[in-house]
């Protein structure tokens, strides 16, 4: 069984949450699919735990690459300063790493990406659109998992072939988007069936590091207030979906 873990985001009081169910539910194996360590009071810590687990494949997420192609990073004072934030405290050796990891991989019953085939920033919304055939960029597997927007979900996508796949969000480990702040990720069995589950975690914990890792930054509150209600405020928003 294979755990889905997208989008920790640094915050590990999370992520020790959701890998204690993770191996209470029988997980054998683990995906890590993109923006690790960015916002979040612990971005060496998330990214050590998560370095530990035995039998990992890994996925480039847009954090990941913004530290280092940083003219794409959204022209937001704020966005740009959690960037730096987190490249600073990874440094430069773990940046290059991290940015040379693949951005998809093959997983039961189709492949993994981190926001779609089409970019690292272009995600499915919860509901359907016009678009969705064109994120999958003629690609025609039967099982798409996805992360980047925060928002757990499942639906079926039609394709140009006229073929359906079933698009996975697990959700966000340590940022969830979707007004429920528990700790989302799913769990992958090897005929491509998906469970999504939430975890409880300590919130509070993460809030209290968060002040005490980055002081009053702006967006440090932001992200702070979002381990709490589970919604974005405007500025986390920016940051994860630039228009």
């Amino acid at each position: 069984m294979l755990a889905l873990l997208y989008d920790v985001h640094g915050n590990l009081a999370a992520l020790e949450a959701v890998i204690d169910d993770a191996e209470a539910a029988g997980a054998t194996a683990w995906l890590v699919g993109g923006d690790v360590s960015a916002f979040g009071p612990w971005p060496v810590d998330a990214l050590r735990r998560l370095r530990g687990l035995q039998d990992a494949r890994w996925i480039r997420g847009n954090h990941e690459r913004w530290a280092v192609e940083t003219a794409d990073v959204p022209d937001v004072p704020l966005a740009r300063g959690g960037v730096v934030a987190a490249r600073e405290a990874l440094g430069p050796a773990t940046v290059a790493e991290l940015y040379a990891t693949s951005p998809w991989q093959r997983v039961p019953g189709g492949e993994a990406w981190h926001a779609s085939p089409r970019s690292d920033v272009d995600g499915f919304g919860a509901e359907p659109s016009d678009d969705d055939a064109g994120l999958l960029e003629q690609r025609t597997p039967d099982l798409l998992v996805v992360g980047h927007t925060h928002v757990q979900l499942r639906r079926e996508v039609v394709r140009t072939d006229g073929g359906t796949t079933t698009v996975v969000n697990p959700g966000s480990v340590g940022l969830p988007f979707d007004g429920d702040p528990r700790a989302a990720y799913g769990l992958l069995d090897d005929d491509g069936a998906v469970e999504l589950r939430r975890v409880e975690y300590d919130a509070e914990r993460a809030v209290a590091e968060q002040a005490a890792r980055w002081g009053d930054a702006a967006w440090a509150r932001a992200v702070a207030e979002t381990y709490r209600t589970g919604r974005p405020s405007s500025i986390t928003a920016r940051i994860e979906n630039p228009s």
